[in-house]
């Protein structure tokens, strides 16, 4: 078998478990959803969107881009919101929970191997063939 094993990386998960705790709540995660796609919306709508406080919807928005998965931009007195490329972060966590649900709703499962089985189906698919070239000396 060819394949390599990628070395761990303690600070590359450090990173990534910001990432995933910063996804880790329902506001947020809608949030992202709402930017995904390359919307960019003021805090006020965000905050009509999910029905929330502007100054609890801020505070989303600080954890976000402390994670660095939305990025501002100033335009007068408005701060626009923009999500990073996270669409494909957000349809696996989907696809995640529901292999994990096995389509029965909370506990009543085939769990969390299945769920891990499926994510990495999908990467594993949406993974280019490796290019195989000849050694040196050999004709093509």
């Amino acid at each position: 078998m060819d394949t390599q094993e990628q070395a761990w990386d303690e600070e590359a998960a450090e990173r990534a478990v910001a990432v995933l705790k910063a996804v880790a709540d329902p506001s947020r995660y809608r949030l992202l959803w709402a930017l995904s796609g390359g919307r960019e919306l003021p805090v006020s709508e965000l905050a009509e969107l999910l029905g929330a406080h502007v100054a609890a919807t801020s505070q989303h928005l600080a954890r976000l881009r402390t994670a660095g998965l939305v990025t501002t931009r100033r335009e007068g007195t408005r701060i626009y919101y923009r999500a990073a490329d996270v669409r494909g972060l957000l349809e696996e966590a989907q696809l995640a929970a529901e292999a994990g649900d096995g389509g029965t709703g909370p506990g009543g499962g085939a769990g969390a191997q299945d769920a891990v089985a499926v994510v990495r189906e999908r990467a594993t698919a949406a993974r280019p063939a490796p290019v195989r070239r000849p050694a040196l000396g050999q004709a093509q």
